[in-house]
């Protein structure tokens, strides 16, 4: 009797373990009867089972043609769709000397089908955090961290710049963050030096460097559209960058489309990837009032007094004397256009959303990101991979963005297909990191754990 109830509690142990967090080198995962979207091509490859273990897809195949181990832990994912995991191309870490604030932040991306994140406001304690993501002591996405911002305060001759650059790179950051405030003396020295060291510089074009400084310089990605508003805007050269506006906001009505495609020539000539951060543009600049996201759901894993400064900052942009509905829903179409003829002509777009930030929760606001771009022109194919196929290229990671055996296992299960419906990447039923299942009672019971409001 004793033998039996023994049995029993453990049989009902691993049931509830299994409905929450699963981590184990050794023990075969197995889900079975699943939708595979592999992102080699558009398709869905039906009632397959994929196997994992150890971090990888050990098989893949017509289900019940794929054998795995008797003890493997089996989900039931008939009539669910699995994806590869997606990256958050412009992620933002706390930036500060405690590593326990920045878990809660990796759980939230985690939570969103999010298993790549580029860490874009770099801190000496990331190079920690990414160690033991790595080691698996920290439960988190692939984390590659830009070191500490380079701009006009940080920056003060090209001498300084240099020093900067070889300094991060010693220290062993994967980017250099640039930010505005850059000069046509000392960016060129940070560019020249980065370089020469081997160490990719990515972010913001600083106003007086222009897109065309920028391009000319090969940075590896160029995010938030930065300065492409004013390389499409004739007379944009008489002004000062107060009278432009955010990412050229105050003036984007009146941009050329015409100057599109060679503006666009250019970012393909040069291999220069594009992170487009769409939904902080198109929730912060567009010509909705804040009371349009004051209710989003996602609002009550951040404080309260950030939500209210986020709605501050929208009323401010909305209320300034530059502002029309007009010239905003003109500006939002605009970057629209260069998106969509980026994608069209061979810029590889990179999903990436900025959060936290105005408006942007972690983690949630890819889903906005990848709504904005299928509303720019992209198919949901594309869009997926903007997250997937684009990223390994991106980080030279062959056996990553797709699903196939030998693989990394890095895996989103949801209940609907995105193909057809793009929003259905809310829609998530579990997430594989690695080796660790995070099924869709864990992600729900740390959710709870995370509301602030």
């Amino acid at each position: 009797m004793r033998s039996f109830l023994t049995l029993l509690f453990l049989v009902l142990a691993q049931a509830v373990f299994a409905q929450e967090l699963v981590s184990n080198r050794q023990r075969e995962i197995v889900l079975k009867s699943v939708n595979v979207i592999p992102m080699d091509q558009e398709r869905v490859l039906e009632n397959q089972t994929v196997v994992v273990k150890d971090g990888r897809i050990t098989g893949l195949g017509a289900a019940g043609k794929v054998k795995y181990g008797k003890d493997a832990l089996v989900v039931d994912a008939r009539g669910k769709y699995l994806t590869p995991g997606w990256a958050e191309m412009h992620a933002h870490v706390p930036p500060v000397d405690e590593i326990e604030p920045m878990k809660d932040v990796l759980v939230l991306y985690l939570a969103n089908g999010i298993t790549t994140i580029r860490g874009m406001l770099g801190h000496a304690k990331h190079l920690e955090l990414r160690s033991k993501i790595n080691s698996g002591e920290i439960l988190g996405p692939h984390f590659y961290p830009a070191g500490p911002s380079f701009s006009g305060q940080t920056v003060k001759s090209a001498e300084q710049g240099a020093q900067m650059v070889r300094d991060q790179k010693a220290a062993g950051y994967d980017f250099l963050k640039l930010h505005p405030g850059l000069t046509k003396e000392t960016f060129p020295a940070i560019a020249r030096t980065a370089k020469e060291v081997g160490i990719p510089f990515i972010g913001h074009v600083s106003f007086n460097v222009g897109a065309w400084m920028a391009i000319d310089a090969g940075y590896s990605s160029i995010d938030h559209l930065d300065s492409f508003i004013e390389a499409i805007t004739p007379g944009s050269d008489t002004l000062v960058e107060q009278e432009t506006g955010l990412f050229g906001s105050w003036i984007g009505y009146r941009a050329d489309p015409a100057l599109i495609p060679k503006l666009v020539k250019g970012l393909h000539d040069k291999n220069i990837r594009l992170v487009p951060t769409e939904a902080l543009a198109e929730r912060w600049l567009s010509p909705q009032p804040a009371s349009a996201f004051a209710n989003d759901p996602e609002m009550k894993y951040m404080k309260a007094s950030e939500v209210q400064n986020w709605m501050n900052t929208k009323n401010n942009y909305n209320n300034n004397p530059k502002f029309s509905k007009e010239h905003a829903e003109k500006y939002i179409d605009m970057r629209r256009k260069i998106l969509l003829a980026c994608q069209q002509n061979g810029v590889d777009i990179l999903l990436g959303s900025d959060a936290p930030q105005v408006l942007n929760v972690p983690g949630f606001s890819i889903h906005h990101e990848m709504k904005f771009l299928v509303g720019a022109g992209l198919t949901p194919y594309e869009t997926l991979r903007t997250g997937t196929v684009n990223v390994a290229s991106y980080l030279k990671k062959p056996d990553a963005g797709t699903i196939k055996t030998g693989n990394v296992s890095d895996l989103v299960l949801l209940n609907g297909n995105p193909l057809n419906d793009i929003s259905q990447t809310k829609n998530i039923e579990g997430v594989m990191i690695g080796t660790n299942w995070l099924s869709k009672a864990y992600i729900q019971k740390e959710l709870k754990r995370l509301e602030k409001q």
